[in-house]
């Protein structure tokens, strides 16, 4: 990667394996990162991962020139509005996901869609790079057929590199394989030649997608609602319970009164919000007024 040289002559900079001996991340600088990544987008980093913080925020400084974690953090800091604050959340962002995860969570959205009269409105508040979203659309086409046309899913995530890659809708063929043989035929295209490896999803199943980015703890949300369901899935157990708390009560009137929202298997917002109630397994419904 290109280092930026900022303002300054190239023979100043130290070279890259250099910059790499030199970087150290001390406890004050592991401090700061908590505390700036918790401010910016609400993710609590324990301490067993400073091993993270280290290999993915060093890119960054090699990539600005820069040996000293102190620096960067300043930079940041002076600079509220600046881009590298996307970078930086991204480098602190996790990204574990796949086609269909949690597979007992498709069958229950089939029964619940195949109700709806009308076109049916998803949103999947972690996209990540795309395969829960396109799993979801999947579910739409399986169940409402050509219906499912008028439908939507809204697809968002803090992490803009990962939402890119969503966008393409490219995968490892090996991943894709995966699936079975059914879903693999009617909804991806197998590369040739220099694609060989690889499966795009077809359009029939991206245009149902809409892809945005957002961050759950800014004041608005660049989207509307009421939605028939809503997959947060994965992504609480990276927030404190305060930040649980206003993040649900904040969902409550994202979703239609009969919707339904979808938490991860490790996750249980019973003893978090009154807002909702348990209706299955990570399955959650609005509790009564």
């Amino acid at each position: 990667m290109t280092q930026q040289r900022e303002g300054t002559d190239a023979g100043q900079w130290a070279s890259s394996s250099q910059i790499e001996r030199d970087l150290v991340l001390t406890d004050a600088d592991f401090t700061r990162i908590r505390e700036l990544i918790y401010q910016r987008a609400g993710i609590v980093l324990a301490e067993h991962k400073r091993e993270m913080v280290y290999s993915r925020l060093a890119k960054r400084l090699r990539h600005h020139g820069l040996t000293r974690f102190t620096d960067y953090l300043s930079r940041l800091e002076r600079q509220p509005d600046a881009k590298e604050w996307e970078a930086f959340t991204n480098a602190l962002t996790t990204n574990l996901t796949a086609f269909f995860r949690e597979a007992h969570h498709f069958p229950l959205l089939a029964e619940h869609i195949k109700h709806q009269t009308g076109p049916v409105t998803i949103w999947c508040a972690a996209a990540s790079t795309g395969e829960e979203p396109y799993s979801i659309a999947m579910t739409l086409l399986e169940t409402l057929g050509p219906k499912a046309s008028q439908s939507k899913v809204v697809a968002t995530d803090i992490d803009t590199e990962a939402l890119q890659k969503a966008r393409t809708g490219v995968y490892p063929l090996e991943q894709v394989n995966k699936l079975d043989e059914v879903r693999v035929k009617r909804f991806f295209q197998k590369g040739t030649g220099r694609r060989l490896g690889l499966a795009r999803i077809r359009p029939e199943v991206s245009e149902l997608v809409e892809f945005l980015p957002l961050n759950l703890l800014a004041p608005q949300w660049p989207i509307k609602g009421p939605f028939d369901a809503i997959f947060c899935r994965n992504i609480m157990i990276y927030f404190d319970k305060d930040t649980q708390a206003k993040i649900l009560k904040r969902f409550a009137p994202m979703l239609k009164p009969d919707g339904i929202l979808f938490a991860g298997h490790s996750e249980n917002f019973s003893y978090i919000s009154s807002e909702f109630k348990l209706r299955g397994q990570t399955v959650y419904a609005l509790a009564p007024k």
